[in-house]
């Protein structure tokens, strides 16, 4: 440990800097001072604000800040020694034997005990937690006792526990554990939803091994998305191996998030850091304690951006939503009347600016509830009644290969052939309708937008696809209008959409 603190003291002797007042320094500078009655602009009216002092704050939250630390149990093999040769086991005798033809005498009187695989506890890593009631409940990353076999939990004055394992949600990387103690200080729990960018918090944990270690900062951005369910919230508290599962607070005391990932090129602190916001934290560890597990809704739809461009070619006033670009088949959203292309803009009466909004609102939202969901679908607003189903993983579909068609020719304004949709291909693509994209132009405008041969069309603008023939009178039909064409593509098990321009 000694070594550890002088690897990490820094002196700061000669980094002492004094402030003046403004005043003081024009005066040392020998600058004129103006005459009694000269005209002068009034002296601007400034607020200075003294840098927090967490000393009590810190005094008061650090004994319900813990060590949490994990072991797991592992195989070793037990083998007979060899007579006369210590440290040298039966098993690497028998490669001397095999491989160099050294012989090596074998153990005398082997017992039952050779080779016989036997359990060692080894220590598996250090993260920090925190206790959110008195009667033991610790709040902490997943990832932290993700394959502990004992979890072992330190307090402040010293008193050590083994805890039992309440239940873990990786999605949302947090962990509900508990140890058998009554009367434990515990921490307030904030409003993480008020928490501004720009003011100031801090974190307690253990980085490094190094217990309670306090780090301060301020709050960098909120809603950092990182992943499906997670806005989190960024620092530029220091945070580093150890701090993971720690508390992050604000100035009034309060957990306002748990630390939980940093963004680091070198396994160290970089200056970005990213807190689990306590409103889902919350919410999690309630589903934890009352079932050991997350419980969490879906409706069955790939998604993706909408982009500027997407928006435009579909006449959404704003580029915002979440854009359909598959339906499971049977899933809640088929069931709906939801299709490919829609774009999702409010889900339960709550609005969808950005596509990962979804997953979140509806996550959690309870399996069996029934919601209204908003969709854009060819230039206008349609509701659907919804009724949501317990997460499942999504089934993978089997790509295949087109089959071969007769190929027509490509001189047209959106330079491909098209032909009609074999019964084959609507069943493996649980289409309906739509032309298949037999060859294209290396100059047209649908390959230049990424169209592929193969690609199934479903859609242009508001018109479904039907058959070649009537393709063909959509095409020459927009093509008239030197506006946007938004062109719905069926790949895999994916609806694209190439906004494009004919004869662009």
């Amino acid at each position: 440990m000694k070594k550890i603190l002088s690897a990490l003291t820094l002196s700061l002797a000669t980094s002492s800097l004094l402030v003046l007042p403004a005043y003081a320094q024009n005066t040392a500078a020998g600058k004129a001072v103006p005459a009694a009655n000269a005209i002068s602009a009034p002296a601007p009216v400034s607020s200075v604000r003294a840098y927090p002092d967490f000393v009590d704050l810190v005094e008061k939250a650090n004994p319900a800040v813990v060590n949490i630390r994990t072991t797991e149990k592992v195989n070793t093999r037990q083998g007979g020694a060899i007579p006369g040769m210590p440290g040298l086991d039966e098993e690497q005798a028998e490669f001397f034997r095999r491989f160099f033809g050294i012989p090596l005498p074998t153990p005398k009187q082997p017992g039952p005990n050779n080779r016989k695989p036997q359990q060692e506890e080894q220590n598996r890593g250090v993260g920090s937690g925190f206790i959110i009631e008195s009667n033991g409940f610790i709040l902490t990353n997943a990832h932290v006792i993700e394959g502990a076999t004992t979890i072992y939990v330190t307090l402040t004055d010293k008193r050590e526990f083994k805890a039992k394992l309440i239940g873990a949600d990786k999605r949302t990387d947090v962990a509900l554990v508990k140890i058998e103690a009554t009367g434990l200080p515990r921490l307030t729990i904030g409003d993480s939803s008020k928490v501004r960018v720009g003011e100031w918090v801090l974190a307690i944990g253990s980085p490094f091994g190094l217990e309670n270690t306090v780090t301060a900062g301020i709050v960098s951005a909120k809603s950092r998305d990182t992943g499906d369910y997670l806005p989190f919230i960024q620092t530029d508290v220091a945070v580093n191996p150890g701090n993971s599962g720690g508390p992050l607070l604000n100035t009034r005391g309060e957990v306002v998030g748990i630390n939980s990932q940093i963004f680091s090129r070198s396994g160290g602190y970089m200056g970005i850091s990213f807190a689990i916001p306590m409103d889902e934290a919350m919410r999690v560890s309630n589903q934890l304690k009352a079932s050991g597990k997350v419980s969490r809704g879906r409706i069955g739809v790939a998604i993706g951006e909408v982009s500027k461009e997407v928006g435009e070619s579909l006449g959404l006033p704003r580029a915002r939503g979440a854009l359909i670009r598959n339906v499971e088949v049977g899933a809640p959203a088929d069931k709906a009347g939801l299709e490919p292309g829609d774009v999702i803009l409010n889900f339960a009466d709550k609005p969808i600016e950005k596509s990962s909004d979804l997953p979140r609102i509806v996550g959690d939202t309870k399996p069996g509830t029934t919601s209204t969901i908003t969709v854009w679908r060819k230039g206008a607003q349609k509701e659907f009644n919804i009724t949501v189903a317990d997460l499942e993983p999504a089934p993978k579909v089997a790509a295949k290969k087109a089959e071969p068609e007769e190929v027509a020719s490509t001189k047209n304004a959106f330079g491909v052939a098209v032909v009609d949709l074999s019964d084959a291909k609507k069943k493996e693509l649980s289409l309906k309708a739509g032309v298949e994209i037999t060859a294209m132009a290396e100059d047209g405008v649908l390959s230049k937008a990424g169209a592929r041969v193969g690609d199934v069309i479903v859609r242009l603008s508001d018109v479904d696809i039907i058959a070649a023939k009537q393709f063909e009178i959509a095409m020459k039909a927009v093509s008239k209008n030197n506006k946007s064409v938004a062109v719905f593509i069926r790949r895999g098990d994916s609806t694209l959409i190439l906004p494009i321009k004919p004869g662009k």
